[in-house]
């Protein structure tokens, strides 16, 4: 029959239609901070790999190879940088089974967004905190295989200097722009809960 019969089954799809787009948001978020948590992870068991005891750096000047202190802490920032990026990808993959089976009630429900909101603030800040132990732990990959930063290597210095910059700029271009992600899925749910 007509589509001008008020019935109100006819608008059901496209009231469906904000909902299904924010589950999409969440999903390719969750699905990229993933991808993401992987790649890293494999350069956390590259750095783990050079942590060997008695490794002479590339300087040729025994003064400047790298300590025992050096090694450790290079372990110690490789585990808690491994640990970041595991509790980001474990909570961004228990909250995309969350988002898929979710209900449109429950994912409506207030308490569930706020729920939802917090594991992708924790998933994200985890996976920029393992960027971060990452990046000081290779700083010190960079003192092992080419000369403490105390010698004033020169290669040493702009292999570190590079790296920073490097991985600050992509965070400041990583975290705006996954923060607009989260907002503006938590918007959309609340303008779509509004309307009813």
């Amino acid at each position: 029959m007509s589509s001008g019969t008020g019935d109100p089954e006819a608008s059901t799809p496209s009231d469906k239609e904000p909902l299904n787009n924010v589950r999409e948001i969440h999903q390719k978020a969750l699905d990229d901070l993933v991808n993401v948590n992987s790649l890293f992870t494999l350069a956390v068991f590259v750095g783990l790999s050079m942590a060997r005891q008695g490794e002479r750096s590339l300087e040729n000047r025994t003064e400047c190879d790298a300590d025992v202190g050096n090694a450790r802490r290079l372990v110690v920032n490789e585990v808690v940088s491994f640990a970041c990026f595991l509790l980001s990808s474990l909570v961004a993959k228990a909250l995309k089974i969350h988002v898929t089976i979710c209900q449109e009630e429950d994912f409506k429900d207030t308490r569930n967004q706020i729920v939802r909101f917090s594991m992708l603030m924790l998933s994200v800040w985890a996976s920029v905190f393992g960027c971060i132990f990452l990046t000081v732990s290779m700083v010190d990959v960079i003192q092992i295989k080419v000369g403490k930063l105390s010698c004033r290597s020169v290669h040493a210095w702009r292999a570190a200097g590079a790296l920073i910059a490097i991985v600050l700029l992509a965070l400041s271009i990583y975290v705006p722009f996954m923060m607009t992600a989260i907002f503006t899925s938590v918007k959309k749910v609340q303008r779509k809960v509004g309307k009813q």
